[in-house]
């Protein structure tokens, strides 16, 4: 079943689509925000950006690109979930960890294959308050420190202990932390794990060498959890369609990677956009901002706006009401997924397709 609405108001589908058609080329500078789709609605919304000059931003950007910071600044070493999940006999976690599918299954080991594997070691660096529960109770878990403030002044004692360099007084005694060097030392192959969106770029920055470090001695590396919402799917879409990252823009003509000029929440502050495109597929997300241009919103049901869209069009759930390509974390690569409960609810990429077409024939990009 079709839902629409134009200013709250319900109407046919064909009637949403000519609204956002009109708001998207009335726009100067379109901005195509949340960006929570499987791959094809990905393709489709940078294909409107390029088309209208609009710019493209990811509800998850911000943790995206402290990770591939890290990468592009000092390099980072990484194993897929299947190497960690089945051969890795010691776990580093840093931090906070949102407890998916994934880290449970790393977590536990019920997956490993290798015959007469001793029992895998977890030792986790300031976890917060009541964030280890998934695996309280443990004996192989080692708890080192709790709050998430004190974990870069942890992880660069802990690497000074395993080069063998003195250290000063830290929230964690010097015998806690030298112990805890010769248990990752000792290692055969162990996996460093975070969530990006609860450490910041330093603490990953200082991980990444602390695994370095480790591979002098053994064999280690690492296992970034990915953020929800398809946000890696999303950002190797922009790879090989712009060469780009999200926070990119179309103004020049060309694609143009910003991270600072295209973030979505200083565009709309700063009012430097005039048509919002914000899209959740996934779960629902409203878009964070109070304030806002008329928006074109393309969620799944139950979105609860702030500012209630211009034009809402409810779409069907990648993977659920349609079949998607998507990232899946548990395999750490893009995969086709068959629809669980197929419905005729509209794709995203269908959506923006038929806005995209509906669009006058030299684009709308307004100077």
């Amino acid at each position: 079943m079709e839902r629409a609405w134009v200013a709250g108001e319900p109407v046919q589908l064909d009637a949403a689509i000519a609204e956002a058609a009109k708001l998207v080329a009335a726009s100067r500078q379109p901005l195509i925000a949340g960006l929570g789709a499987d791959v094809a609605g990905v393709r489709a919304a940078i294909s409107l950006a390029q088309r209208s000059g609009g710019v493209i931003d990811h509800m998850h950007a911000e943790s995206l690109l402290r990770n591939l910071d890290v990468a592009r600044s000092s390099g980072v070493m990484l194993t897929t979930p299947t190497e960690a999940e089945v051969h890795a006999d010691t776990l580093l976690v840093a931090g906070p960890v949102r407890q998916t599918t994934l880290f449970q299954q790393l977590v536990s080991g019920s997956s490993r294959r290798t015959t007469g594997a001793k029992v895998r070691r977890i030792f986790w660096l300031c976890p917060e308050s009541g964030t280890a529960t998934a695996v309280a109770g443990r004996d192989s878990v080692n708890v080192v420190g709790r709050a998430l403030r004190d974990l870069p002044a942890v992880l660069a004692a802990l690497r000074a202990c395993i080069v063998g360099r003195p250290i000063a007084k830290t929230a964690i005694s010097v015998r806690t932390l030298e112990q805890l060097s010769r248990d990752l030392k000792a290692s055969r192959f162990g996996v460093a794990i975070w969530t990006v969106a609860h450490v910041d770029a330093l603490a990953i920055e200082m991980l990444c060498g602390l695994v370095d470090d480790l591979n002098a001695k053994t064999r280690f590396s690492t296992l970034p959890l990915p953020p929800a919402d398809n946000a890696l799917g999303a950002l190797h879409a922009c790879g090989w369609m712009t060469g780009l990252p999200m926070r990119t823009g179309f103004g020049r003509g060309h694609a143009h990677h910003d991270p600072w000029l295209f973030d979505s929440r200083r565009l709309i502050g700063g009012g430097e956009t005039d048509c919002v495109i914000w899209i959740s597929a996934y779960h629902a997300e409203a878009p964070p901002w109070r304030e806002a241009p008329p928006t074109i919103a393309l969620t799944a049901d139950g979105a609860a706006f702030r500012v209630p869209p211009r034009v809402h069009i409810a779409v069907g759930v990648p993977a659920i009401d349609h079949p998607a390509i998507h990232y899946l974390p548990s395999t750490g690569t893009l995969s086709a997924v068959a629809a669980s409960q197929p419905s005729t609810r509209i794709s995203v990429a269908d959506a923006i397709s038929r806005i995209a077409a509906s669009l006058p024939d030299d684009g709308a990009r307004r100077c």
